[in-house]
């Protein structure tokens, strides 16, 4: 290729090379983002290092975006995985909505009504949509927000237009609230906290999934899971589980998208659990307390209909 330079005499001839442009256009190309590593720390030799290769054997291979939370208080350990990471949060809100009614009532030192705690266990238990919407409605945006801000869940972003289930929320704060629930604490009085872990631990059979799988007979659960999907990240598909029995008391958060179904989240879900309670509540027995369905369900999150 010869490029004639004006106002020099005569023509200065360059030989350029194709191949040598083409490192100055890879150089411009940014890199790849790393994969986010699994993060632990315990205060009982080993059980950090063990966590965080069992827990990332576990995601070897899976497609989507997952993010995990664990907090075991016995042991003192945590781990994490995009904690700070913000998911739809489809029905695992609504631990958060019963969380802000009792803490409301607590407030104006009054007891639930017959009505708010019928609609308190169709909610949990079976996921009700419609008990939800009630619930929030009444509520109203500044309750909850306020319960957010007095439990420290700084990163929840309520779903604006009462679509409950966009509500934005990550693993950091999820952890929270699950701490919340399971110790005594200045936000949610005992009686609060064991009427949430009532009903957790009452959740119909065929959404019996997620984070339960894999634990121990020896451990109570109490779980909330939520599925969601939309025309952006596919499915995200989410579950939290507190577990407290056999001398250990953690709870585990596990957010995901852009599953291809519901059931891959699923089963990226139950994958990571069954290697936390396996390091954790070493067992050589295979009965389970509380065993995870193989016909996962989960009630439908009104959403708006494009996004």
């Amino acid at each position: 290729m010869t490029h004639r330079i004006p106002g020099r005499t005569g023509t200065l001839a360059l030989a350029v090379s194709a191949a040598l442009l083409v490192p100055a256009v890879t150089a411009a190309t940014p890199a790849a983002a790393a994969t986010p590593a699994v993060t632990c720390t315990s205060g009982k030799a080993g059980l950090a290092a063990k966590l965080k290769k069992d827990i990332t054997t576990a995601l070897q291979n899976r497609k989507g975006t997952v993010a995990v939370g664990l907090y075991d208080r016995s042991t003192r350990t945590t781990c994490t995985l995009r904690a700070t990471s913000a998911y739809d949060s489809a029905s695992t809100v609504k631990v958060t909505v019963l969380a802000t009614l009792l803490w409301d009532a607590r407030k104006h030192n009054r007891y639930l009504t017959t009505t708010e705690q019928s609609l308190a266990t169709a909610m949990i238990t079976r996921s009700d949509n419609d008990a939800t919407s009630r619930l929030w409605k009444q509520l109203g945006l500044t309750k909850i927000k306020g319960f957010l801000s007095a439990a420290g869940m700084t990163k929840t972003v309520p779903g604006a237009g009462g679509y409950w289930g966009l509500t934005r929320e990550n693993v950091n704060d999820e952890q929270k609230l699950l701490k919340l629930v399971t110790a005594r604490n200045s936000v949610l009085s005992d009686n609060s906290r064991a009427y949430i872990l009532k009903l957790m631990g009452k959740v119909v059979t065929d959404q019996r999934w997620g984070t339960p799988a894999g634990a121990p007979s020896t451990v109570a659960v109490h779980v909330k899971n939520g599925w969601l999907q939309r025309s952006t990240h596919g499915w995200r598909v989410h579950s939290l589980g507190t577990f407290n029995g056999a001398g250990h008391d953690y709870m585990i958060s596990v957010l995901t998208q852009d599953n291809s179904t519901m059931g891959y989240g699923v089963t990226t879900i139950q994958n990571v659990a069954k290697a936390i309670h396996k390091d954790l509540v070493p067992t050589k027995s295979t009965s389970r307390l509380y065993a995870p369905t193989d016909r996962p369900g989960e009630a439908f999150v009104p959403v708006p209909p494009q996004g």
